[in-house]
């Protein structure tokens, strides 16, 4: 469970969860494709925090610096548990 006491202790850019999603309703249905998506968490310059996804074929790097901003509170829970401190730190 991502707290803001968590995110308050890293350090700027730290990657703290990444994996691996269907883009589905079952999954995080960014498109709808059907498809793996690859998505990483990080921390921010202050004590805020995104999540960024693309397809799995490309790399945490690539998906860190281009991937696609997770916006929906539905999709940003699922992929990281957090209470609602920490989610208010979220930047859309």
């Amino acid at each position: 469970m991502l707290t803001l006491e968590k995110l308050k202790e890293m350090k700027p850019g730290t990657i703290f969860a990444k994996g691996t999603v269907s883009d589905n309703s079952v999954g995080i249905n960014m498109t709808g494709s059907g498809n793996l998506l690859r998505w990483l968490a990080v921390r921010g310059v202050i004590h805020d925090w995104a999540i960024y996804c693309h397809w799995a074929s490309r790399s945490f790097d690539w998906i860190r610096q281009s991937g696609d901003k997770v916006t929906s509170e539905s999709n940003i829970r699922k992929l990281v548990p957090c209470n609602d401190e920490a989610f208010k730190m979220y930047r859309y």
